[in-house]
């Protein structure tokens, strides 16, 4: 055992000092300056200087320190770091704000830096999802609903009075005629033209709906005609049938006046004219062209418009779609409602109505809610610039490899999304305001709001989308943990056999559908086309499905279609699909079991917690220590302490010149170098104060926990003389930020367990050679008894040759042995001069008293004279 030649230990103090590792790295670190920013007080706090002028004494041994040895005492000298300009803190600064778990170093990075960054990322991201889901809620409400439910009762179950049919239930064009002299003028202007007492309404009151209701502009009908002779006729019938009009396309629109010929409901327009889009409808699509009428803003006039398109055949046998148009407004809730009626006339005859009520927000800003969205929108933009700035620098850093990760595609996509929304809102901003700006200045005009209607429903679907997405993308951030994970692992592993399947599965499902629409498609309406059949082969799996239908259709094909499907797709297919899911599951279930998390959130809490509470103990400490040294520190009792004696007694408990300067000069009020009485209590007061509010803030963390109270807690709060001021070694356990546990101070325990790990570090190293050593011990054995059994055979050989003499044969087999001793020594000297290298490795440890050291030989390995199978 060998020692050090410094013979003297330091004192407990300067001791525990020097094993800490921030008094190593920090020059002039106090005693109880443990952890980097313990001691810094908050603003109403003692003004402590920061730790930096003084070495602490020097201790006797090695110290290993954050993975390396050094020794005690030793002072590294560190150059001074150049000075940093402010340029480069605010970009350094700036840099920061974009570090996620894609751009950080994930080999490096330690876990506690991980979990950090990733609940950065995470709460982040639930900001900015919060931020989406005010702005998506704050664009609908229940109003909606009831706006919409209440105008489609008006306009379709109004019945007509002589048939008590309605809008829905329209099959001639007389009900086409029966609704528009009926329900249509009733509902938009003569039943609000008198109040229910049978008082005329008068003045601004009119051209309301249900009296809440602002009509915008006049109503307006367009239809769209086909030509006669559209279609072709077959010979055998060119005598009987003069007139042919076909299906609806965009080629055959009649384009030519008719009726009165002129006025704009007897003479075609263009879509451009009208400014008005394609209309997709029940049978086709139909364009934004077609012969107009508006209406009138009272019931009369209207009515009187009405009657003349009838009177003078306004529909006829070429007319395919007629449109009634119309917007209303409700100011009570700020919702636009859009009404579109709907009245396709079939080549076949007969009618088939269809609606669209579109209920929007168009006025975005309005009340106070609407400004507070508003305000969330500009956050909105700004997360924007923030997520595009973050995926440039992950595209920069990854390139190519940005696109393997699912997840960042996921982010493009909302990414893309989002700037869609954000185009769209300010789009439409400007267009509402200056759609509304003409309409008000030209109210016996029709108000076209069709066009910002469609688009605020497709972007209402569209954001509806981003949310959606959104909300998957949490599983990116909590995927650290196993549990968490499943989902995504599983339908990773299985994803080969899900395809395969669905391979299999849309065969036999197209096959059923197209059976489906040619067997069924003339009589059934949910297989009239390919469409419509394939989403009912869907709700057919899902077990909503008419049966009597299909027998109706057909009493033999339709159970036979039925029951092969329901074999075939839902007790094979689906069954072998819920199979694969569950082979999966079970695997990665095994898989997890026993897995570790990525990032162990629950531990780094735990470490947060503990340095909270090693920090606060330590400002205890400081405030104790004041505390103490103002009431010894009067040794000629005069109620006065001048800055010597305060200088003495601080010193003697281990601050720093600067800190015992720094706190004297916040009390000396007068500048006189001597605090008063009235200053020492001014300073106990504070001291007691800051006491009381960590004392509560110790209290708080320990409820929120569920914690009981620490040792050190409880003896601090149960006085501060507790510790015996006659020892330097009780001071500086009483100055540190932990209490010692039954004998042994925190700090000196953490020595000692660094002294373990070193020593299980060497002893491990010792371990490997001496497994390298048996390794080649039992490689020369085996070779031994190869170069044995060779010799054998070899010798086997030779006395069985009948071609020499028994002279040759000796000369051979003397040979042979000396050349087989020349390599089995030369083999042994490889071996010994290998192990040469590592035959005195010195491990030097120290014991468990602080400042002392012992070595020891790892092995010790024979000389070339010892037998080369003997070892000590």
């Amino acid at each position: 055992m060998s020692r050090h030649s410094s013979g003297k230990r330091s004192s407990s103090s300067n001791s525990r000092n020097a094993w800490n590792d921030d008094g190593l790295d920090a020059p002039g670190g106090r005693p109880d300056s443990q952890q980097s920013g313990s001691g810094e007080f908050e603003s109403r706090d003692l003004t402590l200087a920061d730790e930096g002028d003084m070495m602490p004494t020097a201790m006797e041994g090695e110290v290993y320190v954050n993975g390396e040895i050094q020794i005690a005492g030793q002072q590294k000298n560190k150059g001074k770091p150049a000075p940093v300009s402010g340029f480069t803190k605010f970009k350094n600064g700036l840099r920061s704000i974009w570090v996620t778990s894609s751009l950080m170093d994930s080999k490096t990075a330690d876990s506690e830096t991980k979990a950090y960054v990733l609940l950065r990322e995470l709460l982040i991201y639930g900001i900015f999802l919060t931020i989406l889901l005010v702005l998506t809620f704050g664009m609908t409400n229940i109003n909606m609903y009831y706006y919409t439910k209440v105008m489609e009762e008006l306009f379709l179950d109004s019945t007509f009075a002589d048939t008590k049919n309605s809008f829905r239930g329209m099959t001639t064009m007389q009900d086409f005629w029966r609704f528009s002299e009926g329900p249509l003028i009733n509902g938009l202007y003569k039943d609000w033209e008198t109040y229910y007492n049978s008082d005329n309404v008068t003045g601004e009151d009119l051209g309301y709906i249900y009296f809440e209701n602002k009509m915008l502009g006049v109503p307006r009908l367009r239809q769209i005609k086909v030509s006669n002779s559209s279609c072709d006729i077959h010979s055998d019938f060119e005598e009987e049938i003069k007139q042919c009009y076909s299906a609806y396309t965009a080629s055959v629109e009649d384009t030519n006046p008719f009726g009165k010929m002129e006025g704009s409901a007897w003479t075609y327009h263009k879509a451009d004219d009208l400014e008005s889009g394609n209309v997709k409808g029940m049978l086709h699509t139909y364009s934004g062209a077609g012969y107009y009428q508006n209406l009138a803003t009272n019931s009369s006039h209207s009515l009187a418009i009405i009657q003349d398109l009838k009177q003078n055949l306004w529909i006829d046998r070429g007319t395919r779609v007629v449109f009634f148009d119309f917007t209303v407004y409700n100011a009570n809730i700020n919702l636009f409602c859009i009404v579109r009626l709907l009245v396709e006339f079939p080549a076949t005859g007969g009618v088939i109505p269809s609606w669209t009520f579109r209920t929007v927000k168009l006025i975005r800003y309005v009340s106070t809610f609407d400004y507070i969205v508003l305000g969330c929108e500009g956050i909105f933009v700004l997360f924007l610039l923030y997520y595009i700035v973050e995926e440039s620098l992950e595209i920069k850093k990854h390139k190519l490899k940005y696109l393997y990760d699912i997840w960042n595609w996921l982010d493009l996509l909302i990414l893309g999304i989002s700037l869609i929304c954000v185009a769209f809102s300010a789009y439409r901003y400007w267009e509402v305001s200056d759609k509304l700006t003409k309409l008000l200045a030209e109210p016996d005009e029709f108000g076209d709001f069709e066009f910002l209607s469609y688009w605020s429903v497709q972007f209402n679907y569209i954001i509806a989308g981003a949310i959606f997405l959104a909300w998957i993308k949490v599983f990116k951030y909590v995927s650290f943990n196993k549990t968490m994970s499943q989902l995504t692992t599983t339908l990773g592993k299985a994803k080969k056999d899900i395809v395969g399947f669905l391979v299999m599965f849309m065969i036999i499902f197209f096959a059923f559908a197209q059976l489906g629409y040619l067997l069924f498609g003339t009589q059934v309406r949910d297989f009239s086309n390919l469409i419509n059949a394939m989403l009912t082969l869907f709700r057919i799996i899902l077990g909503d499905f008419d049966f009597h239908e299909l027998e109706s259709a057909h009493r033999v094909l339709g159970p036979i279609y039925f029951i092969f499907f329901v074999f075939f797709v839902f007790f094979v297919l689906l069954n072998m699909f819920l199979a694969i899911i569950n082979d999966t599951y079970a695997e990665v279930k095994a898989e997890l079991a026993d897995a570790k998390n990525e990032i162990e959130m629950g531990e780094f809490f735990k470490q947060q917690y503990n340095k909270m509470m090693s920090k606060m103990n330590l400002k205890k400490d400081k405030i104790s220590g004041i505390q103490k040294a103002l009431r010894s520190a009067d040794k000629d009792n005069n109620k006065k302490i001048d800055m010597s004696e305060f200088r003495t007694e601080l010193k003697s408990r281990g601050y720093g010149d600067e800190e015992i300067e720094a706190a004297f000069a916040k009390y000396d009020l007068n500048g006189d170098r001597v605090l008063d009485e009235e200053e020492q209590r001014k300073m106990q007061d504070d001291l007691e104060g800051q006491r009381a509010t960590l004392a509560r803030e110790f209290s708080e963390l320990e409820a929120r926990t569920n914690r009981p109270k620490s040792r050190s807690s409880r003896t601090y709060s149960s006085g501060e003389d507790s510790d015996d001021e006659g020892t330097s070694g009780t001071r500086s356990s009483r100055r540190q930020g932990l209490r010692p546990i039954n004998g042994v101070a925190y700090e000196e325990f953490t020595v000692l367990s660094r002294r373990v790990d070193r020593m299980e570090h060497s002893i491990g190293s010792i371990v490997s050679k001496i497994d390298a050593v048996l390794v080649k011990l039992e490689a020369m054995e085996k070779a031994k008894l190869k170069r044995k059994e060779n010799m054998g055979k070899i010798l086997d050989s030779i006395t069985e040759s009948t071609e020499h003499s028994d002279e040759m044969k000796r000369d051979q087999m003397e040979r042979l042995v000396r050349e087989e001793l020349e390599r089995v020594t030369e083999h042994e000297e490889t071996i010994f001069i290998t192990d040469e290298t590592h035959s005195h490795t010195t491990l030097s440890y120290p014991d468990c008293q602080l400042g002392e050291s012992q070595e020891f030989d790892e092995m010790s390995i024979p000389d070339e004279t010892a037998s080369p199978y003997s070892f000590s």
